[in-house]
């Protein structure tokens, strides 16, 4: 099974909620549910509030790409701000933030980041327990 969920969403924190629900909306309507989908929607949250917090371009959009190529899925955000690559890093204790990255590089199956012409993606792959249909 093949499938897509594309769409973008201002750079406004008020919005990661809506890139959640349609993620998780999407995964449903796919059949990936249950423990899956609390990871994936948990890491597209980290992600994506990464995008619009730290995203330096006034009036952004982050593009979310979410993907389903028969067992594997793909997700990727994007925002035009392509020359700030984010880095894993400690976090102290008492540290507020920045443990975004370690969560999705200790769930996600592999994920990294790449600059495109005009903007970075940070992505993530996972295999789904979701049987393929051909």
């Amino acid at each position: 099974m093949s499938a897509t969920e594309t769409f973008r969403i201002p750079k406004h924190r008020n919005h990661v909620s809506t890139a959640r629900h349609r993620l998780r909306k999407a995964l449903a309507d796919w059949g990936v549910a249950g423990e899956q989908a609390d990871l994936v929607t948990l890491l597209a949250n980290e992600l994506v509030t990464n995008a619009v917090t730290h995203c330096r371009v006034s009036h952004a959009q982050v593009r979310v790409i979410l993907a389903l190529h028969g067992t594997e899925l793909l997700l990727e955000v994007s925002d035009p701000d392509r020359d700030r690559l984010p880095r894993l890093h400690d976090s102290a204790p008492d540290e507020e933030g920045g443990r975004g990255l370690a969560l999705v590089a200790a769930l996600a199956d592999s994920w990294g980041c790449r600059q495109d012409r005009y903007t970075k993606c940070v992505w993530a792959r996972w295999e789904t327990s979701v049987p393929p249909v051909p």
